[in-house]
C-alpha cells in the first residue's frame, strides 16, 4: 500500500462524497470483520486498512489530504491507528505516525479476505470514472482486482450467506464455548475492565456480536456501566446503530438514513 500510486479526486465531487458517506455508515461491518480476525489464531484477513481526512492551515488555506492507516483499534468513539502513507502537502503528520481521530474523519475502508476486496468506497467510485484501461493499471498498482466498480461488499461471504450481515459466523459458532465460560467465570467478574477500559459487554456491543450481547445480558452484566468515555454498552447500542443489539436494550429500532 504505501508504495501504490495515489489516484486523486475531487472531495467536491457528489459521487465521492456520497461514497464517504456510505463508507462511514458501513463502519461496524468493517469493524467486527477486525475484531473477529484478531481473535483468530492465524489472522485470515490478507490487509485491512481505513482511510482517514486529516487537515492543516498552511499559509493560511486549509488543507486536506486522506491517508491510509493500519494497525486499528476503535472504542466506540474514536479510531486509532498508524498512518501508512506520507501526506503530499501536510508537514505535521509522517508515515508510522501513530493517530487518534472520531469516527467523522473517516472517508473510507477496505479488508481483502481470500483475494476478495470488501469496503473501498471511494476507490470504487474513483474507479467508476475510469475506462477499462485506467482500472487495470490503478487496480495493477495496488495489487488488487477491485472487480465491477458498482459492487461493494460489506462482509465475508455476504452473497452465499446474507445472514453474515446481522451476525458474524465466528460468533454462532462460538456463542456454546462462551456460554459455557460465563457458567464457570465468577459472576462478580462479568463486568470486569479490560486493558481496554472497558468491559466485555461494551466491547461485544460496539463489534455487533448480538449473541454474546444477549448471553451477558442475561447473565446479569451491567447495561448502564459507563467506562471513561462516558458511555454505557446501552449508549454504544445507539451509537453503532446494530439494528439486532438495540431491542437487547429495550431501545427502539436503528434509525432510517
Amino acid at each position: 500500500m504505501t508504495d501504490s500510486p495515489v489516484f486523486y479526486a475531487e472531495n467536491s465531487d457528489p459521487a465521492m462524497h456520497r461514497a464517504i458517506q456510505s463508507a462511514r455508515h458501513n463502519f461496524k461491518y468493517f469493524w467486527r470483520e477486525v475484531v473477529w480476525d484478531n481473535r483468530r489464531i492465524v489472522p485470515a484477513m490478507e490487509m485491512y486498512a481505513a482511510k482517514i481526512e486529516f487537515t492543516e492551515n498552511i499559509g493560511g488555506e486549509e488543507v486536506s489530504e486522506h491517508m491510509w492507516a493500519t494497525d486499528l483499534f476503535f472504542d466506540g468513539t474514536t479510531l486509532y491507528g498508524t498512518l501508512v502513507n506520507d501526506p503530499e502537502r501536510l508537514t505535521q503528520l509522517h508515515s508510522g505516525d501513530n493517530i487518534a481521530v472520531p469516527l467523522s474523519r473517516l472517508s473510507d475502508w477496505l479488508f481483502v479476505y481470500d483475494g476478495i476486496p470488501h469496503g473501498g468506497f471511494t476507490i470504487q467510485a474513483l474507479r467508476a470514472q475510469m475506462n477499462k484501461a485506467e482500472r487495470q493499471e490503478h487496480d495493477a498498482a495496488w495489487g488488487i482486482n477491485f472487480g465491477d466498480p458498482g459492487q461493494i461488499r460489506l462482509v465475508q461471504g455476504q452473497e452465499a450467506q446474507p445472514e453474515n450481515l446481522i451476525e458474524h459466523p465466528m460468533c454462532r459458532s462460538g456463542i456454546q464455548m462462551l456460554a459455557e465460560h460465563l457458567a464457570q467465570e465468577d459472576t462478580n467478574e462479568i463486568d470486569a475492565i479490560g486493558e481496554d477500559g472497558q468491559t466485555m459487554l461494551q466491547r461485544e456491543t460496539i463489534a455487533g456480536n448480538g449473541l454474546a450481547v444477549k448471553l451477558l445480558l442475561e447473565r446479569g452484566a451491567d447495561a448502564a456501566l459507563k467506562d471513561a468515555a462516558g458511555n454505557s454498552a446501552a449508549d454504544y447500542a445507539q451509537i453503532m446503530q446494530w439494528e439486532h443489539i438495540l431491542p437487547l436494550f429495550g431501545l427502539p429500532a436503528a434509525r432510517a438514513n
